[in-house]
């Protein structure tokens, strides 16, 4: 029995055990049976390999209706194996996921899944075999729902086998033709392909089944990879680490890591700029990243002012353009990031204003500055050409300084007279006595 038999895994695995295993009935289940586009054609090329094949229109998440078809397998014939390649996708972020998406989801791969564990648990199966998905093992942008059935199926392989009785879940990764992700467009595949994450091909996909099916054990990730690009990758979710890299070396360094990482050199630009400079080196970042997502090669024609959902943004991309900014300057984004700032430039702001150091108080501006003339004037010779015009504009400014303002000051306090006259006729070390003690040095 296969459940979504007439959908394009159900048949490649149809034809798979046909003409490799030599299996002679197949009982393709799915909700429109004999009616599903294509259905007709593929059973009649089923029966011209040698294999008897009925077609049966069955909601496998609806109990009753399931038993029902089960109990019309002819006795004689009894059923000894099970694929449950059914389900459906109902992608979108966790705010955006009602009940009704949650059960859109769930119902064929968990309640399917079960019903059929209860109603065969007293047959003599010699396979049970449960298509999952990596989405369940590593998550993903926009699939919380999608994981969590799949989750289930691998749990309830584990659980089966743990009862004696045969189970496989296959967490697959993205099918390289056909499939619930047959409509992923070429920007799609050539995000997951920077990833690290190839498609399976049906030559791959079909020797996998084979060798989980035989002696392997109850779950297992059939999720092929580029090592070198998923080493690249500044967030690697930890199942993969290893297995990307398995001398434990990682090319990927956080912040806080010897010699620092993207972050730290990102802040480290950013304190060195102007804020004309900050702003530019913002937004070459969100331009590089928002290339990236898009699949551009080139980040120059992302125009600043140009809206994101214009740029070809959903929500997904959205999440992915988050995270991977969030990498780039060790901040936590909000995932509504794109929506709040919905242009490049806007969002270029809006980093600015979390991460470009704040401008200095103007007193500590200041000091900063006595500290280079201090240093300045302790290599000024006492015989130097000039000294006494050095010592005329500091005794100017101190006189400016204590009238309240810079030149053309508009206040002067009581006594600032008097200050001004003792300052004119200070000598070098007194005046430097006087930005010592004065003017906040000790």
């Amino acid at each position: 029995l296969i459940t979504g038999g007439t959908g394009s895994l159900g048949a490649l695995f149809a034809r798979h055990l046909v003409t490799e295993h030599g299996i002679a009935r197949l009982l393709l289940v799915s909700r429109d049976g004999e009616s599903t586009e294509g259905a007709e054609e593929l059973a009649d090329e089923l029966r011209m390999l040698g294999a008897e094949v009925s077609l049966a229109a069955c909601d496998v998440a609806d109990r009753e209706a399931l038993a029902e078809v089960l109990a019309k397998i002819p006795a004689e014939h009894p059923l000894t194996a099970v694929v449950h390649t059914a389900g459906v996708l109902d992608n979108g972020l966790v705010p955006a996921l009602t009940p009704d998406r949650l059960r859109t989801v769930l119902r064929p791969k968990v309640d399917g899944a079960w019903n059929l564990h209860e109603l065969t648990r007293d047959r003599e199966l010699t396979a049970f075999v449960l298509f999952s998905s990596a989405v369940g093992v590593l998550g993903a942008p926009g699939q919380a729902n999608y994981a969590a059935a799949n989750a289930f199926l691998d749990a309830l392989a584990s659980h089966r086998r743990a009862h004696g009785l045969p189970a496989t879940s296959i967490a697959w990764g993205v099918w390289e033709t056909g499939g619930l992700n047959a409509d992923l467009d070429r920007a799609d595949l050539d995000r997951l392909a920077r990833d690290g994450f190839r498609p399976v091909s049906q030559t791959v996909g079909r020797a996998v089944f084979d060798r989980s099916t035989a002696d392997g054990p109850a779950t297992l990730v059939a999720l092929p990879l580029d090592p070198a690009a998923v080493r690249a990758q500044s967030q690697v979710p930890a199942p993969l680490r290893a297995l990307a890299d398995p001398t434990g070396r990682s090319t990927a360094r956080s912040a806080g890591s010897p010699g620092g990482g993207p972050t730290a050199r990102l802040t480290e630009r950013l304190a060195a700029a102007s804020a004309v400079e900050q702003e530019q080196l913002l937004l070459t970042l969100v331009r590089t990243e928002v290339a990236a997502v898009l699949g551009r090669s080139e980040s120059e024609g992302i125009e600043p002012g140009r809206a994101f959902q214009e740029l070809g943004f959903d929500s997904l991309t959205a999440v992915e353009l988050r995270n991977r900014l969030e990498s780039a300057t060790g901040l936590k984004l909000p995932p509504a990031l794109v929506f709040d700032h919905p242009t490049p430039a806007n969002l270029t702001g809006y980093l600015g204003s979390r991460l470009a150091p704040p401008a200095p108080e103007p007193h500590t501006a200041v000091l900063a500055e006595l500290d280079q003339l201090e240093g300045l004037l302790s290599a000024l010779p006492e015989d130097a050409p000039g000294r006494s015009d050095v010592t005329a504009r500091l005794r100017a400014l101190l006189s400016r300084l204590e009238k309240g303002g810079a030149a053309g000051g508009t206040a002067t306090p009581d006594g600032a007279a008097d200050a001004g006259e003792e300052l004119a006729a200070a000598s070098l070390d007194e005046l430097f006595s006087y930005i010592d003690h004065e003017l906040g040095r000790s």
